[in-house]
């Protein structure tokens, strides 16, 4: 059986992620836990670099698909830009060794203290997706003394052809300005104070599998910038976002090169810088979640393996009814029945899996795959559980990226109501 994680494998019966057993990574660190591969994600980075190899280009790793730092400082050492939505997420690049310099803020509702975070530590470059912003950042970098580099991120209007929630790129979602309005906008900036326009940035979607909405997408925006120019507006790049998708079942996603192709040759012989924003491309085959199965139930209808992760842990199944492959960490020879994989969690929609044939008893561990993106970062406290461990393997070792939260985690802050 071929897994969807390239470096994950069954050896004598067992899985092994590179050269480490999950079951003795479960037995080093308990259940649930997120387990990640450092070679899987370096792979997908030198496929990135490898593909652009032939132009000016900046992979900006979008850090909201996994924000370790254990993730971020392996980009970082390779090389990797960063593309934040938070002050937070520049607070989690900053710590794990990422430059600034090589940082852009996209986001539609920035706020001014992190507008002023971002400017005072000299990232590369705002998306700006509204008037209302571009002002907000004129006038907080003109109280500063500084000038904040901008672009606005334009929406092209372009059908993803993906689920709604993650397409991003119309003209009826909450992203970017209309890039019929962006030409006078663009002027606009230019007559502000504070301010250096940089760029353009445009980003459609997640888990694309089509390369064509994209490449229909860049020739909206290379138009606009050749007006630009014209008029006299020079910018220095292009960021044309992520969105490649990954698979989880029976998708067929392009190869990365496949993919950003017809990108390489409509940049060739540009002078400016193409950014791309790869996020769940780069870590979503890079991971697994580990659980224990806790009981098994028979229903009315359909029986259930109990498992000790939920949808707190991964919660793109209830939010998105999302597919990720279920396997069974080491293999026996019980007959398979089918499951529906779900958690603890006091809702209905609290599953991992539905109608899976799996051969399992309690006590068993299965690991949900595919789950190296948006898959912590996502996570919470709901039914105060706190949340998984993480772990990096590189290799035989495994590096504990982030202990397990304890309850006392989850009530640091709070205080009961004093006595009357």
């Amino acid at each position: 059986m071929t897994f969807p994680i390239p470096t994950l494998r069954r050896e004598h019966g067992q899985l092994m992620l590179e050269d480490c057993a999950l079951a003795d990574l479960a037995e080093r660190f308990g259940t649930p836990t997120y387990i990640y591969s450092a070679a899987a994600m370096t792979a997908n980075f030198g496929a990135y670099t490898q593909a652009l190899s032939a132009i000016d280009a900046l992979l900006c790793y979008a850090v909201k698909a996994n924000s370790n730092l254990a993730v971020l400082s392996l980009f970082a050492r390779l090389g990797a830009g960063f593309d934040i939505v938070s002050g937070g997420e520049l607070s989690r690049v900053l710590a794990a060794g990422g430059s600034a310099e090589r940082v852009v803020f996209s986001g539609v509702g920035k706020r001014r203290d992190e507008i002023v975070q971002a400017i005072e530590a000299g990232i590369r470059c705002f998306n700006v997706e509204s008037v209302a912003e571009l002002e907000t950042v004129s006038q907080l970098a003109s109280g500063l003394g500084r000038i904040a580099p901008v672009a606005f991120r334009v929406n092209p209007d372009v059908d993803a052809k993906t689920h709604p929630y993650i397409s991003t790129g119309l003209r009826s979602n909450k992203f970017g300005v209309p890039i019929d309005d962006a030409f006078e906008l663009y002027r606009r900036a230019a007559e502000l104070p504070a301010l250096a326009v940089s760029g353009i940035a445009c980003h459609i979607g997640s888990q694309l599998l089509d390369p064509a909405p994209v490449a229909e997408a860049a020739d909206r925006v290379l138009s606009l910038v050749d007006r630009l120019a014209d008029a006299g507006i020079v910018l220095d790049h292009i960021d044309l976002g992520g969105g490649l998708g990954i698979r989880y079942q029976d998708e067929s996603p392009p190869a990365i090169d496949d993919f950003l192709a017809p990108l390489v040759a409509r940049m060739q012989g540009r002078r400016e810088t193409l950014y791309l924003e790869p996020g769940r491309s780069l870590v979503g085959n890079a991971g697994l979640l580990l659980t224990r199965v806790e009981l098994l139930k028979q229903g009315e209808e359909k029986s259930f393996a109990v498992v000790d992760a939920a949808m707190n842990d991964l919660a793109r199944p209830a939010l998105y009814d999302a597919y990720h492959q279920i396997e069974a960490v080491v293999e026996n020879d019980l007959a398979a029945r089918q499951y529906d994989v779900v958690g603890p969690i006091c809702e209905s929609g609290d599953f991992l899996a539905r109608s899976r044939m799996l051969a399992i008893r309690p006590g068993d561990l299965v690991a949900v795959l595919s789950a190296g993106a948006y898959g912590m970062t996502m996570s919470s406290n709901y039914n105060s559980r706190p949340r998984a461990a993480e772990v990096l393997v590189r290799g035989r070792e495994a590096f504990p990226a982030r202990q397990r939260e304890t309850v006392e985690d989850l009530m640091r802050g709070e205080r009961p109501l004093p006595a009357a």
